[in-house]
């Protein structure tokens, strides 16, 4: 097993850890059977099927292409490297993740991440299987990898994961830092940098008139400078009183894991003939 690949397991369940300590890691408020479900068979897949896949994929496909550049940036400087997997990978990520709230056919395969109606670890790797192999910074990363950067990704995703569980998780890091004076000028900067507990909660907060929830916005994964660039940040350093998506019908197990295979549910709920235009996809 990669040495990567065991640091992401260790910093995930540190964090589970945490919040089995702190806040009962398998029974969360509002948690549904489906929710555990889709949780397991979203993360199982990513890891052992989608995420392997995809990364060979893009090198065979971009080998067929053009075979005469495998291996040609594995002189690259490692800033250089870097950049180019911020670039190419997480800003990637940030448009793909927003064009997910602004068109109803994207978000028919992101919803399963905010169906959940609390924050946790659990919800990660949460979200329809197909979501993840289009997602277009996965296979760039391939592709880069093929060119010859893999030495660089292995300790970029380590980074990467890091910041992304320790954004989702309910035992919130950034919280106490807050709390000490001093350190204000410092989270000023890393909270404008990379995703927080209080920024990407905001994202995750289920009621549109909730000062801390900002659900049309907040999409960064590793950097949340993404959305102070392109103007979709908001910081409050405080947390929702809820989350999830208000009004938004029910989702079968079905649709969150394999739509469009499993279609959408007609039902709606009591009140809800209308998704709320918290919810609903719109121009971001």
């Amino acid at each position: 097993m990669p040495g990567s690949t065991i640091a992401i397991i260790a910093i995930y369940l540190g964090f589970a850890l945490a919040e089995l300590w702190r806040s009962d890691l398998f029974s969360k408020s509002e948690q549904t059977r489906d929710d555990g479900i889709v949780e397991a068979v979203s993360m199982t897949m990513l890891i052992a099927v989608t995420q392997p896949t995809v990364l060979f994929a893009a090198g065979a496909l971009a080998n067929a292409i053009a075979p005469q550049y495998a291996g040609a940036l594995a002189g690259l400087s490692v800033f250089a490297a870097i950049a180019l997997f911020l670039v190419c990978e997480d800003m990637m990520q940030y448009w793909w993740h927003r064009a997910s709230h602004s068109t109803s056919w994207l978000y028919n395969l992101h919803r399963a991440h905010h169906n959940a109606k609390y924050m946790s670890v659990r919800l990660v790797y949460r979200n329809n299987i197909i979501y993840y192999a289009m997602m277009p910074s996965l296979w760039l990363a391939g592709v880069l990898v093929w060119l010859g950067l893999g030495w660089v990704y292995a300790g970029y995703i380590v980074v990467k994961m890091l910041v992304i569980i320790g954004a989702h998780s309910d035992v919130a890091w950034d919280k106490p830092l807050y709390a000490i004076k001093w350190l204000s000028p410092i989270m000023w900067v890393v909270e404008r940098t990379i995703s927080t507990p209080a920024t990407h909660h905001a994202h995750h907060g289920r009621h549109a008139d909730d000062p801390a929830v900002n659900y049309k916005g907040n999409y960064g994964n590793l950097l949340f400078f993404w959305d102070v660039l392109f103007g979709t940040a908001k910081i409050t350093r405080t947390y929702p009183t809820s989350y999830g998506v208000e009004n938004l019908a029910p989702a079968t197990l079905g649709q969150q894991l394999l739509w469009p295979i499993f279609p959408e549910n007609k039902i709606m709920p009591e009140g809800g003939e209308k998704v709320a235009e918290q919810a609903a996809p719109s121009a971001a």
